[in-house]
């Protein structure tokens, strides 16, 4: 195996690859293998579905709970001018 050293990295590259070696819970080297593969791509890295990733936790609504939601929110849109009055 082959060894490189990364000489006068800037500090935001070197900050956001200590943020994302923390994320994954890798030390440097590790994530930035891990990223060389992936930008060179060796290995590409998995799409991941954001929406699916929090569906459980936000849930959906019927079309039945939207309009249920807008009929009984229906007198927030109506604006009262004498609220806007000094």
């Amino acid at each position: 195996m082959k060894s490189i050293t990364l000489h006068k990295l800037d500090s935001a590259l070197a900050e956001k690859l200590e943020q994302v070696a923390h994320e994954r819970g890798q030390s440097l080297n590790r994530a930035a293998q891990d990223l060389l593969r992936v930008a060179l791509g060796i290995d590409r890295s998995p799409v991941i579905d954001r929406a699916e990733v929090f569906r459980d936790q936000f849930g959906t609504w019927s079309q039945e709970d939207l309009d249920e939601f807008n009929r009984r929110n229906a007198d927030m849109s109506q604006v009262d001018p004498r609220d806007w009055e000094d």
